[in-house]
């Protein structure tokens, strides 16, 4: 208890001290500006440890860390409050009018770019002979494919995407960490069964868990959602009503553990479900403003310390030539993945509705990787697969979070026509 109390003074503070610094001198969008300010303080602590070893700054940073767990701390403590608050946000009648591309990208798209990412990076690991099974390049295809709900709800905040381009990437985000977290579940018992050969799982044994995770996860969160509407329904006192959406999200997650189906998948549906119908049917005006006041600060100081632990973890990192060239390489390779698994829906789709100008160029390069593919490679057994696929794994996000973060604004400005004329719906 000693060492948790501390561990979340020491997070508060320095998400305080580097968010007044990136709001007083830097000013830029808080969740980009606390990765770099933290990753310049992580870079800073190793330049110390390199001149007088004898500090032990370096060491002492990474004990610290370590003993934070990201994993545990982001996948079992954070995201399902970072998933239900934003998905509270999102409006299920744009999200259903945009049901079918938002589904196939979610799940057809990030099929895709495992695929095709999993592949390439097998071939640029055997290119620099680091010998990397093909089942762990495609779990790092798995863990890096979905988009970061939680880096792109941040980052739409700052851009003017329009409203219909803005519920695709919102939608899409929400629901392919959920698939893409099945997807990895499933591959990563592959790769740990008969030592690594894949072959113990049978198509049946797959399919088996792959609906047991994703369906067994939405029906989960539209019971749970349904039995918060109702006793939402039945009082008028926003105090009570805050602590009953706090324990939906806690008991719904603790409790897709304990069935092992999709945790995230489970407070996004039921996140959708209080957002839409429990503020508009079961709510006064009064709870409904405390309601969204309450998520809202959850969200800012939750999004504050992920991606200042984000900027921190470049010290447990590998600095291998081999693996840095690696690195370079899975840039460029996820990105044109993701295009790819944006493109072929959306061309296809497009064959029956109309896209908003400019849609594919935004939700490729608007497809931030975050905190989950961090925490997803974290989450792998300990050996040489680990440490070449954290390394690659991190300079990926690091790249999303910082370029493409800060220029998808510009983009959205030079290639979405003006919606003002609202001829464009789709």
């Amino acid at each position: 208890m000693e060492h948790l109390t501390r561990d979340i003074a020491t997070l508060l503070c320095l998400a305080a001290v580097f968010g007044y610094i990136n709001h007083r001198f830097l000013r830029l969008p808080r969740t980009i500006g606390l990765v770099m300010i933290a990753m310049a303080a992580s870079l800073a602590a190793l330049a110390i440890d390199a001149v007088v070893p004898d500090w032990g700054v370096g060491p002492g940073l990474r004990a610290a860390l370590i003993e934070i767990d990201f994993t545990q701390t982001l996948m079992h403590g954070m995201l399902g409050f970072l998933l239900f608050a934003g998905a509270l946000h999102v409006d299920l009648g744009q999200l259903a009018r945009r049901g079918w591309s938002i589904a196939t990208m979610a799940t057809v798209g990030l099929l895709i770019s495992t695929a095709l990412v999993g592949f390439g990076i097998w071939l640029a690991f055997d290119l620099f002979g680091i010998g990397l099974p093909l089942i762990y390049c495609l779990l790092f295809g798995a863990l890096i494919s979905p988009t970061d709900p939680v880096a792109v709800l941040g980052i739409l905040k700052t851009a003017k995407v329009p409203a219909s381009l803005e519920a695709k990437i919102a939608g899409e985000s929400l629901f392919n960490d959920g698939v893409g977290v099945v997807v990895f579940v499933i591959l990563l018992a592959m790769a740990t069964s008969e030592g690594g050969g894949g072959g113990a799982m049978d198509a049946g044994g797959i399919a088996i868990l792959f609906l047991r995770e994703a369906v067994g996860g939405a029906v989960l969160g539209l019971v749970a959602g349904a039995i918060a509407f109702w006793a939402l329904r039945s009082i008028d006192e926003y105090n009570l009503e805050v602590i009953i959406t706090l324990a939906l999200v806690t008991v719904t997650y603790e409790v897709a553990h304990m069935l092992h189906t999709s945790g995230p998948i489970a407070v996004v549906v039921a996140g959708l479900l209080i957002g839409n119908h429990g503020t508009r049917l079961a709510m006064s005006d009064t709870t409904r403003e405390h309601l969204t006041n309450f998520w809202t600060l959850i969200d800012e100081i939750l999004n504050a310390v992920l991606f200042l632990l984000i900027g921190l973890e470049v010290v447990l990192i590998s600095t291998t030539p081999g693996l840095m060239w690696v690195s370079l390489i899975a840039i460029p390779l996820v990105l044109c993945a993701r295009f790819a698994a944006v493109a072929v829906p959306i061309t296809l789709l497009g064959l029956f509705a109309d896209f908003t100008k400019g849609a594919i160029p935004v939700l490729t390069w608007g497809g931030l990787r975050g905190g989950i593919s961090v925490a997803l490679a974290l989450s792998l057994p300990a050996g040489s697969e680990k440490d070449a696929i954290v390394t690659v794994c991190y300079g990926v996000v690091v790249f999303s979070i910082l370029v493409q973060g800060l220029t998808i604004g510009r983009l959205v400005a030079r290639v979405v026509p003006d919606q003002s004329g609202g001829n464009v719906h789709e």
